[in-house]
């Protein structure tokens, strides 16, 4: 480990060389595209990274008690012990993505930074949970105590036992190994009450299936789940990994190399996955349970791409911190800081790149989505001043790639879908988030009360984050099923809120092409309750019917918006009033 047996001083430890990345694996990272080659380079960055934390939070927390457990130099001990007699199953232990979430999480706790629930001691004693499973991983004999979580031990990659007879929320349990026999407790690591961490495998990668680990969150604890779909994870991940293999050799050889664990989730409504990942946790995703393998290969290349991310800048600065700009995130709700946007790019290249190699109707639709998504958020920060040199050249490599992208030929129907998407979660979006200036608004109002033709302003936007009643993916959603199954919308039309979370039946009558319904809806209701759902749906079906009004309020909704509400709102026809900003009456 680089380090002495005993805990040492900052003295005792030997310089490290600094970390290098060779040119061709460096291009290849700041391309959004790399291999094994890289991934290995970021890998040995966060050995670096994990061992300087350990050794912060061993060296904040000297002189805190650890009562009733040992002190952290005895499981600082046991842990070297551990790697001197096998140094290579100990450092997979110690890159394993739970070791790093709760370093990261114990050290804010010590510090004050982050509130917790649980006693300091408990925190500070998954030391000794780590150094237990580095003494089993390593066959080494060895006794400790290690903290109780709500019942559960749970040892990092390896496991957990359920406690017998434990009390309360916290407490401790002594956990020993002898002779390649573990006992947690009086539980065997053979017997009962012992729950093994099961693996997922693919063509070329095994990772854990991490249902147990109390920092498998990413933030947080979070208590032990063992999982009763492990059976179909597994199934799903084979599958997965099989057409990422097929379809992307290179990034499935890379992300191999890379991953260790999935995390998994609850399942979520159909077409709106969650997934999670961490710059504390290199090489874990967190995950609900997909929907089908196609959404699970591109979960995980979507959060490999954060962690290799993540991990690139544990080494280059992309962008000076400071200013509270935000900016527009094609994939979510709400206004994003630089930081966010660059994550988001660099995530959603990749999702584009898997993309582009699938044939299958909803392929199609992501891959014309994403390439026109991801290349809008790039031109929106491409011009931030605290980008870095390096941050430039990095947004100019994926902005390159995916301009070359955006020409190539899409099934007509996907491409379609993908354009009323990208428009709606844009129009949305501004209607949301973009404020109107109240001069401009009352000068266009004035104009259109004296009949005389209203100019749109010019001018920077002013972005004061709002709060959607519902998701800006919703008619997305409604398009996505549409396109998997034609006939899925059917069983909406009675009651579509009830299957998908927020839709209404004129967002039904858009997706499916019956525009006339769709503008008689929407239209009744601006005039009855306004929103900005209402509004940008009577843009998307005056766009559909190639009305010239639809283009101002998709461009501009929050303004036509204003000059609504400043003229009275119920009794001012939307329509005629969108028409007013782009011809003379």
């Amino acid at each position: 480990m680089d380090v002495d047996a005993r805990r040492p001083q900052p003295h005792d430890v030997p310089p490290m060389p600094p970390h290098r990345v060779a040119l061709e694996p460096y291009r290849d990272l700041l391309s959004g595209a790399c291999g094994p080659d890289a991934v290995n380079s970021l890998r040995a960055a966060e050995r670096s990274w994990r061992l300087l934390l350990l050794r912060a939070l061993v060296d904040a927390a000297d002189g805190t008690p650890t009562a009733p457990l040992p002190a952290l130099d005895d499981g600082w001990r046991l842990l070297n012990r551990a790697w001197e007699a096998a140094p290579g199953p100990v450092e997979r232990l110690l890159l394993y993505p739970t070791v790093g979430t709760w370093a990261a999480y114990a050290l804010r706790r010590v510090r004050g930074s982050v509130p917790g629930e649980s006693p300091l001691w408990v925190e500070l004693g998954q030391l000794h949970a780590v150094a237990a499973s580095a003494a089993v991983l390593a066959g080494v004999d060895f006794r400790t105590t290690t903290p109780v979580r709500d019942g559960w031990v749970v040892l990092p990659m390896l496991g957990g036992a359920r406690v017998p007879g434990a009390e309360g929320r916290w407490g401790s349990a002594e956990v020993s190994a002898r002779g390649g026999t573990l006992r947690v407790g009086e539980v065997r690591r053979d017997g009962p009450g012992w729950f093994p961490l099961r693996e997922l495998n693919g063509e070329g990668c095994t990772v854990l299936l991490d249902d147990l680990d109390p920092f498998r969150g990413l933030r947080d604890p979070w208590p032990p789940q063992p999982l009763d779909t492990a059976d179909r994870y597994a199934a799903l991940f084979e599958e997965a990994w099989s057409l990422l293999a097929h379809d992307d050799p290179e990034t499935a050889r890379a992300a191999a190399t890379g991953l260790s664990s999935v995390v998994p989730r609850p399942r979520a409504e159909l077409y709106r996955p969650h997934s999670a990942s961490s710059g504390d946790a290199f090489g874990a995703v967190v995950a609900s349970e997909p929907d089908d393998a196609e959404q699970f290969a591109a979960t995980l290349v979507h959060e490999f791409q954060h962690n290799k991310l993540g991990a690139f800048m544990h080494l280059f600065t992309l962008y000076r911190d400071g200013g509270t700009e935000r900016f527009y995130a094609p994939w979510r709700d709400d206004p994003r800081p630089l930081g966010g946007l660059l994550q988001g790019v660099y995530a959603f290249f990749g999702v584009t790149r898997f993309y582009r190699r699938r044939q299958t109707p909803l392929g199609a639709f992501e891959f014309a989505l994403w390439r026109a998504q991801t290349l809008r958020a790039l031109h929106g920060i491409r011009d931030a001043e605290r980008l870095t040199d390096l941050g430039r050249e990095l947004t100019d490599e994926l902005t390159a790639r995916l301009t070359a992208w955006q020409d190539e030929p899409v099934d007509p129907r996907a491409l379609d879908a993908a354009r009323q998407a990208a428009a709606d979660h844009a129009a949305s979006w501004r209607a949301h988030h973009v404020t109107a200036d109240p001069h401009e608004v009352a000068r266009a109002a004035r104009a259109y009360a004296e009949n005389r033709p209203v100019a749109l302003p010019q001018g920077a936007d002013v972005i004061v984050p709002g709060s959607p009643r519902r998701g800006l993916d919703t008619r997305a959603v409604l398009l996505r099923r549409l396109l998997a199954d034609p006939r899925a919308l059917d069983a909406l039309r009675p009651d579509p809120g009830a299957v998908v979370e927020g839709a209404r039946p004129e967002d039904v009558a858009l997706v499916t092409g019956d525009a006339a319904s769709a503008r008689r809806l929407f239209e009744a209701r601006v005039r009855e309750e306004g929103g900005p759902d209402a509004w940008v749906g009577l843009g998307l079906a005056l766009r559909a019917e190639r009305h010239p009004a639809a283009d101002v309020l998709l461009a501009r909704p929050e303004f036509v918006m204003g000059v609504h509400a400043a003229q009275g709102g119920v009794d001012v026809d939307p329509v005629r009033l969108a028409s007013a900003f782009v011809s003379e009456r």
